[in-house]
């Protein structure tokens, strides 16, 4: 599913140009996420003219809407080095420890998919965000006792796209909390034309604006659909990237109007044509398109619900009436079914 031209996912070759050419510095160069943008000024400026380390950040959202990169951003205005490292890749608690002994005073510490962090590992975590300390029991039985390494006072910075399992308790040390939110056409366009800019492409209005279009509010989505059509360009046009040049590569990559891919048109037809249009059970659904239910309901289901092409009810999963005009199906209002 990762490797689906539009998904929020990121993909193996993407990181290094993502991170070097095409990801901004401060937050005055940042697009969209206005209102994050804005806190976020204000709470770090705060935090310099005390001349403090800032509060710990929790930022949630879907994937691809600049999480990493507002990590980034808050390490650079606050003029301090980021360590970065993922849920996963804390195993032991000894790990988290040893990253922790290492931090310097107002230091940045990213972690990624913070929600993955082991029971055992975040309960080193909770002392040392909340009273900047490190517990340690050294020795066993009567004679085994506590010690506690005091810290230099520093930021955590935790993304999620899964707020909901986060702990209670870990949840609650975040100071500040932000959500990303899927960015609109004009910010997208923005995006998709400094890329050009970077890459010394030449792109007319009319095909920045069709590519972002179709990338589904999502900044990673619209640079990658935008590397893909330049490379169309090259091979087939002059190199310029052009309303009608960005139709033919989006049609090559099987992506509509709506930034919709074949998966993504499979599932509304199987609900509409094979089930009178629902409600249909989500695992009913996976299984007649030949997919896992977790990837229909976390990487299909939510922008087919953002579109309004799809609703859920407590039975099922129901077609709307744009995704009959989407698909252009004649459009059937379900039959009640009868009460026995």
């Amino acid at each position: 599913m990762d490797q689906r031209i539009i998904s929020p996912q990121p993909q193996e070759e993407e990181e290094i140009v993502l991170d070097r050419a095409f990801r901004p510095q401060r937050l005055a160069d940042m697009v969209g996420q206005h209102r994050v943008r804005e806190n976020l000024a204000i709470l770090i400026a705060a935090a310099r003219q005390r001349s403090e380390a800032l509060d710990h950040v929790l930022l949630y959202g879907p994937p691809g809407l600049g999480k990493t990169t507002l990590s980034h951003i808050i390490a650079n205005e606050m003029e301090m080095p980021i360590r970065v490292t993922s849920g996963p890749a804390i195993e032991r608690a000894g790990d988290l420890a040893a990253i922790l002994s290492n931090m310097r005073e107002k230091e940045v510490l990213f972690i990624d998919e913070v929600h993955r962090l082991g029971r055992a590992v975040e309960e080193i975590l909770y002392p040392a965000m909340e009273d900047f300390a490190l517990d340690f029991v050294i020795g066993k039985g009567p004679s085994a006792r506590s010690i506690r390494l005091k810290l230099p006072h520093f930021t955590v910075v935790g993304a999620t796209t899964r707020l909901a399992l986060l702990t209670a308790p870990l949840r609650a040390r975040f100071g500040i909390t932000c959500r990303v939110e899927f960015l609109d056409q004009e910010s997208l366009e923005t995006i998709v034309r400094r890329a050009a800019r970077v890459l010394s492409v030449e792109m007319d209005d009319a095909g920045a604006a069709e590519i972002a279009r179709r990338s589904r509010g999502t900044p990673r989505v619209a640079l990658r659909l935008f590397k893909r059509v330049r490379d169309f360009a090259q091979v087939r046009a002059d190199g310029r990237i052009t309303f009608e040049i960005a139709g033919e590569a989006m049609r090559l990559l099987d992506v509509d109007e709506c930034g919709l891919d074949d998966l993504d048109r499979q599932v509304l037809s199987t609900i509409i044509v094979k089930f009178g249009g629902g409600p249909v059970g989500l695992e009913t659904v996976a299984a007649a398109v030949s997919e896992e239910a977790d990837t229909i309901m976390d990487v299909v289901e939510p922008y087919l619900l953002q579109l309004g092409f799809l609703d859920r009810t407590p039975r099922g999963r129901l077609a709307t009436p744009r995704a009959y005009e989407h698909l252009e199906i004649p459009y059937k209002r379900p039959e009640q079914p009868a009460l026995l």
